[in-house]
């Protein structure tokens, strides 16, 4: 380590840090200094939950918060077309408009998510996190004032609208905190997104108990409340930083990103990170921003986008928004009697929670990958008891608790990695110049996956009845064997040792200039990496 000041002072020189226009190969001369481990600071936590509060919360909230009030928006329904056309609504169009009530919101968030890209590269990831917060105080409005204009079509577009606003945020949040926080921090940082849509979920079941806004007069409140978030981030954001990443590596502003990172770290000597990032900066140049198109056909990010492609699926398909969306017709289907449904929602919303939190504890001590795998094995498991306990409740009188049960260890089980980590595991396998297409494809995929589910529960459930989550059963397993096969653990890494993992199976070589080091694996020092040119 005698050395280690002035090879620090080298690759500055090397890399351009004190000369920007010299990008030149890394010398044999290096020696193997460490990163010391960066902590949570003060700027960083609250960055991480304004943006996650007025983002993320918004997603959860606005999955949950039309289940309970349900049977009052469907009279509402019945009595708007009644007294337009002077006679009730016939059942399957009621079934129609309710699924699309439900519907419309994933729908939206389909449209949001593949607005991210041009948005995040114009506006930055801060900047859209604040153009977003329209999508979601238009809407809040709009359903609060849907009773008076005796319109239910206002809560369709609404939810449509506000599904724009969570397309957006559930791709920009961890794209905007995984690029704020150091690689041995952005695990849990990225957990928290998750975490605030769980807490969404949690208060959205809570309010909507029957007593407090679940009701015939309350419900119309219970979906406005979503604008309050949005207003406070649009209060709070603009004080905080925008990602280094982008300011350095997408508008060439090095000052900027050094000052960003030193607020951000709590201290003066950034420049080994400032360092990584020129590294993966070199590495991209001959590549530029990549479009979704240019993405689809890069065989050196192949088999990445397969793999964002099947979790985001996996994730959507495995059955855990049809729990959300229609958790009393399913606990009523389980035998739970109707007044204590509210209940067993909130406490299952809890669970969910409490999850999370031991999440964020355990994610940079697991893994990605372990997680992953543990979480859709366990939603495999509890979708096929659910299925057997659901065929016996008829006949053994204390089934209907093991349904519960059942119903209660899947979405602990999904909490475990299908929940929180796609959207990581996705942040974390593109480099900074794809990660907005790459992004933008995953949540594609999300919201679109989401959207069939929404839509097609309330059929699949009377179509298959108590066999219907055998198909999330089977697209669990499925899920769980690519990850196993296919999946790398990406925890620790830089986001250029990450794409390095993947170049055997894409079968590309990183092109080297003579003389330089082998592109190496490194658990601690990102420098012992050579110039990349393009793949």
């Amino acid at each position: 380590m005698t050395n280690c000041r002035q090879s620090k002072h080298f690759l500055k020189k090397r890399l351009g840090v004190i000369n920007p226009s010299n990008y030149t190969r890394i010398s044999t001369e290096v020696c193997d200094f460490k990163i010391v481990p960066s902590r949570l600071t003060v700027v960083l936590g609250l960055a991480t939950f304004i943006s996650t509060f007025g983002s993320s919360f918004q997603y959860g909230y606005n999955v949950a918060v039309i289940n309970s009030p349900s049977p009052f928006m469907q009279q509402f329904y019945n009595t708007t077309y009644m007294e337009r056309y002077n006679s009730p609504m016939e059942e399957d169009f009621l079934t129609l408009l309710w699924s699309l009530s439900v519907s419309m919101f994933p729908l939206g968030g389909f449209f949001g998510s593949i607005m991210v890209a041009p948005l995040v590269n114009k506006l930055g990831r801060k900047g859209t996190l604040l153009f977003n917060n329209i999508f979601a105080i238009v809407p809040a409005v709009m359903m609060g004032v849907s009773e008076i204009a005796k319109s239910y079509e206002i809560i369709i577009v609404a939810r449509f609208i506000v599904g724009i606003c969570a397309g957006l945020a559930s791709n920009v949040v961890p794209m905007y905190l995984s690029e704020l926080a150091p690689k041995n921090l952005r695990g849990a940082i990225c957990i928290v997104t998750e975490l605030l849509i769980t807490s969404g979920i949690l208060l959205a079941q809570t309010l909507g108990i029957r007593h407090i806004l679940g009701n015939g007069t309350g419900w119309t409140l219970l979906l406005g409340l979503t604008g309050i978030p949005a207003v406070i981030e649009l209060l709070l954001l603009p004080f905080f930083p925008e990602s280094p990443r982008y300011m350095l590596i997408q508008k060439g502003d090095e000052k900027r990103a050094r000052k960003i990172l030193q607020r951000l770290r709590g201290w003066e000597d950034v420049d080994e990170e400032l360092l990584e990032m020129r590294l993966e900066e070199q590495s991209e140049k001959a590549e530029g921003r990549l479009t979704v198109l240019n993405l689809l056909s890069q065989r050196s990010l192949r088999w990445q986008l397969i793999s964002i492609i099947v979790i985001n699926m996996g994730q959507q398909l495995s059955g855990v928004n049809a729990i959300f969306y229609y958790a009393n017709s399913i606990y009523a289907n389980a035998g739970v009697r109707q007044n204590d449904i509210q209940y067993v929602t909130v406490g299952t919303g809890a669970v969910n929670v409490c999850n999370l939190l031991l999440q964020v504890s355990i994610v940079e001590s697991s893994g990605r990958k372990l997680l992953l795998v543990c979480g859709f094995a366990v939603n495999c498991v509890a979708c096929v008891l659910f299925t057997v306990a659901l065929n016996l409740q008829d006949s053994v009188a204390w089934m209907p608790y093991v349904s519960i049960a059942c119903v209660v260890v899947y979405i602990m089980g999904h909490a475990i990695g299908p929940g929180p980590l796609p959207f990581l595991v996705t942040s974390e396998m593109f480099r900074q110049t794809a990660r907005p297409a790459a992004l933008m494809i995953a949540g594609g995929v999300h919201w679109l996956s989401n959207f069939i589910v929404g839509l097609a529960f309330p059929y699949l459930e009377k179509g298959l009845g108590n066999y219907s989550f055998l198909i999330f059963a089977f697209i669990c397993l499925v899920t769980l064997v690519y990850i196993w096969i296919v999946v790398p653990e990406t925890k620790n890494k830089t986001f250029l040792e990450i794409s390095q993992m993947f170049d055997k199976r894409n079968k590309v070589e990183i092109k080297l200039d003579a003389g330089d080091l082998p592109l190496k694996e490194s658990k601690e020092n990102p420098w012992d990496v050579a110039k990349v040119t393009s793949f």
